[in-house]
């Protein structure tokens, strides 16, 4: 009976090992197919970027206004949000140029916006992918 306790203790601890080895081995980046690393979508940047404080739902304000219709909006023009008096102050529509150039550096094109800690982003393509799912959510 002891025998045969052994044998069977043996025969599980073998098991263990060898299937800690394959998810060992497979977990390791080379045993899987690579899938190929595309660049982020439009609403993917958008959100990484911007979704923290701002959704493109009409009249749903978080921290930061909706983004609903922006391209062509006047600054600080949303009722029932409550800009910072540079932003309302901002005499300027919003249209492609200025939102990259915001978006790159808030700080830059209105200074005293509420913003704070975003100060900005540096990716050009990034910015050009917002700005384009911005404007298709129109």
């Amino acid at each position: 009976m002891r025998r045969y306790k052994s044998v069977q203790h043996r025969k599980r601890v073998q098991l263990m090992a060898a299937l800690s080895a394959m998810a060992y081995l497979l977990s390791s980046p080379s045993a899987l197919p690579q899938a190929a690393t595309e660049p982020a979508s439009e609403q993917q940047a958008f959100n990484n970027a911007c979704r923290t404080c701002h959704l493109t739902r009409e009249g749903d304000n978080r921290l930061g206004p909706n983004l609903h219709k922006i391209v062509g909006r006047k600054a600080g023009s949303l009722p029932n949000y409550n800009y910072s008096s540079a932003m309302k102050e901002a005499d300027f529509v919003w249209d492609e140029g200025k939102l990259d150039r915001f978006i790159a550096n808030p700080d830059e094109v209105v200074p005293g916006n509420k913003m704070k800690p975003y100060g900005g982003l540096a990716s050009k393509d990034d910015r050009a992918k917002i700005i384009a799912f911005l404007a298709q959510s129109q």
